[in-house]
Order: structure tokens, then sequence, then C-alpha cells
């Protein structure tokens, strides 16, 4: 005996059974309620089999590619007013959300990102200096008198961010120039972490004449220092001091430049064996003053100012000797203080000479400017000689202190390779 499988029932196209046409018999119509749930589903369907390549390739081309964005996205530059978006395009974009967060960013196909980029770095680039490197304001006074020009660094405002906080460690170095670097230079303390720095700090620059103005330039350098690296430069001024009057105390408020770091002819190298300009030996502030109660001259060594390098680290070790011509033997010679690793170093030390003053009038006083060099024999700096032999302002400053017996005068003088004693060894 065979058993056969029930024919299996007609596909359906849709989950609801559309009843025959004709009449139910009566004994169909009994079962018919039992057997129409079952008749009437559809077969499970099967899972759909695709390819590994099909796989991969379902979510890699969803639609038209988006830009790479640029690092300018991610870290937009410090403005004081919001950017204007750029304009819309003329064809359909993308309403997708950028990484700047605003709709409307994307770019149709086959279009190129660096085609709206150069429109956007000129607006960038044609924006006012002031508002990416800051404004900085000082005081300038020049006291003729005292031969010094005084500089209050009040503070800066709006500074450019230099470091990856969005913050920078500010400070402020002076030059005048020309001039050598290091011998005029001048500079704040540093402030941590801030955009605008108050300072409120007077530097002050001696030997300063009146010449000097009318010829001089005052550089004022922001900068951000940078413990890891070099430090880097954020913005200067500048102000031609000819504009600047005998005792005015005159307020600035500059914005800040990018001037061309040209190096000013006397910062060069100078050849060995070339003549250096005096200005490059320095100045020294001499006091004179002969006592007639004790019949002696008193001769104060009280600073000097610019002096030249003569180290390999740019800094000398400097010390003044004089000597009172002719020589009177060890009492005729006088040495001060060595001072380490400066330019401007101040002394402020006083000596005699007893003498009489008819004989004084007769003698010549050699001042010499030396680097101390441990081991090796000292560097003649540069030298100033006063006396009847002297002219122009070494002149006077002596003439003055033989009128004025018993006043103490103070004069400032320029330091000369012809200074240096021709009998003289090195210490």
């Amino acid at each position: 005996m065979s058993l056969s499988k029930p024919p299996p029932p007609p596909p359906s196209t849709s989950h609801l059974a559309i009843p025959p046409a004709s009449t139910p018999s009566p004994s169909s119509s009994a079962t018919s309620p039992s057997s129409t749930p079952h008749s009437a589903a559809p077969p499970p369907p099967s899972p759909v089999k695709i390819s590994m390549q099909e796989h991969f390739a379902i979510n890699v081309c969803p639609g038209p590619i988006l830009p790479i964005p640029q690092i300018s996205d991610f870290f937009p530059r410090f403005h004081d007013y919001p950017c204007t978006p750029p304009p819309p395009r003329e064809k359909k974009i993308l309403k997708e959300e950028t990484f700047n967060g605003e709709t409307g960013g994307g770019f149709k196909d086959g279009e190129r990102r660096g085609e709206n980029d150069g429109d956007r770095e000129e607006v960038f680039d044609s924006d006012d200096d002031d508002t990416y490197l800051g404004t900085l304001e000082f005081n300038l006074l020049f006291d003729q008198e005292n031969n010094c020009l005084h500089c209050t660094i009040h503070k800066a405002k709006g500074l450019k961010a230099m470091d990856s906080n969005g913050l920078a460690d500010p400070y402020v170095k002076l030059h005048l120039l020309p001039g050598a670097s290091k011998a005029n230079k001048l500079r704040t303390k540093t402030l941590k972490n801030t955009l605008n720095p108050v300072w409120n700090e007077t530097l002050v620059y001696h030997g300063i004449t009146g010449a000097d103005m009318t010829t001089k330039t005052l550089r004022l350098c922001v900068c951000d220092m940078d413990r890891l690296g070099r430090n880097e430069f954020i913005g200067e001024v500048r102000v031609a001091l000819k504009k600047l009057k005998e005792g005015e105390n005159k307020r600035y408020n500059m914005g800040l430049e990018r001037i061309a770091q040209n190096k000013e002819t006397n910062n060069q190298l100078v050849e060995q064996g070339a003549v250096v300009a005096e200005e490059e030996r320095g100045r020294i502030l001499v006091s004179l003053c002969y006592n007639t109660e004790k019949g002696c001259l008193l001769v104060g060594i009280i600073r000097c100012a610019h002096l030249a390098a003569m180290d390999s680290n740019g800094y000398s070790d400097p010390f003044v000797k004089i000597i009172l011509q002719p020589d009177m033997g060890k009492k005729s010679k006088y040495k001060t203080s060595v001072k380490k690793k400066t330019l401007n170093p101040e002394f402020n030390e006083e000596f005699s000479y007893e003498v009489t003053l008819d004989q004084l009038a007769k003698k010549t006083l050699e001042i010499s400017v030396w680097d101390y060099d441990l081991g090796m024999s000292n560097d003649f700096i540069g030298g100033v000689e006063l006396g009847i032999n002297a002219s122009g302002q070494r002149l006077k400053h002596w003439f003055e202190c033989l009128k004025n017996k018993g006043k103490k005068v103070e004069y400032w003088h320029t330091l000369t390779q012809q200074g240096a004693p021709s009998s003289d060894k090195p210490d």
C-alpha cells in the first residue's frame, strides 16, 4: 500500500484567502472554520543570501561624497566678531550637518574643496592686524638732566593666541635702534596664560643724550615665552624718539605690527681687525669733585651703559681702571669691582687722589673699561681721557671740576679705543 502526499496548496499573493465562487457544501462548511487559518498563512520567507563584496558595498557610496574637513574647521581663528558663512551655491546642496555645526555646508559631486578656500583665506589675511596681534599701551619720558629715558609699559589688549590652550605667556622686549642688540635690550616680566596682560612696569635707559633722541628709534616687541621651545614673536611697534619733547610724559596706544625682521647694520659681525664704531664701545658716567678741605680729587665711577659684548655668550664681565697721569706710583692706579655678565653695570664707587689744585690742572685722568677673563688676559672694551689736552665734552667736564671746587660734576662720556693706557698691563 502506497501513501501519497496531498498536493500543496496553491500559492497566494495575499495574506487574505479569497473564497471560491461556488457555494460551499454543508460538509465543507462545517470544517472550514478550523482549516481556514492554516491554509491562508503564507510560507516563511527564506533568508536573503548576498556575497561578501555586496555586503561591504552597501554603505560605501550612499550618495555624493562629502568634502574632507580642513584643520581650520576644528580650530577657527579668534575673532571679535562672528565670521560670515559662505554664500549658498546655485545647484542643490546637501542638507547635512557639517563639522561647524551649520547646515547646507556640503558640496555637490565633482566639486573640489579648494575652489572656495581662496576667498576664505583672503578674508582672514586682509583683516586689520590689530584684530589678531593686539595693541600695546605705554608711556615715554625723556629726562635730559639725568640723561635717562623712562619707558613705562602699562598693558596690552587682544593679543594673538600663541599656545594650544588659546592663550599666551607675553612679555615686552625693548631695543634702541640702531645699536647692539644685547647692549640696549630691556625686558619686562612674563605674565602667564593671558591675552590682556597688565605690567605697569618702568624700564630705564641710562646715558641717553639729546643727540640720541634725534637719531634713535625705540622698538617694543611683544613675544610669547615658550619653555619647551623658542620664544615666539607676536608683534612690535616703533617710535621715533625725535618726536618726543624734553620733559614730556607722552602716552601711546599703538597697534602691533609684523615688521620684517631685518638685521641692523650695527648688529652684524665685525670682521677681525676692523675699526668698531664709538657708539658700540659704550658709555660711562663719571663724577669729579675737588675737595679743597682735604686737598684731593674725588673720582666717582657711577655706571656704564651699552657696553660692547666681549664674551661668546653675548655679554661681558666689566670693571673700570683709572690712572692719573703723569704716573704717581701705586697711589695713582685704582680699579673697581667686577660685574658679571652684564653690558649695563652699576658700580657707584669713589676714589681719592691727594693732589694740589695747581698740579691737577696739568694732569690727565685716564679711565678705561675692561672685560675680565679668568686665566687669560683681560679684553679692552673702551676708554676716555679727561684733562687739559682733551676736547669737547671731556674738556668741559675737566674745566667745570676745576672751576666749581667742592661741587660734584657728573657727565656721560663715550668710550673710544684711543683711551687704552699704553703702559698698562693686564691683571
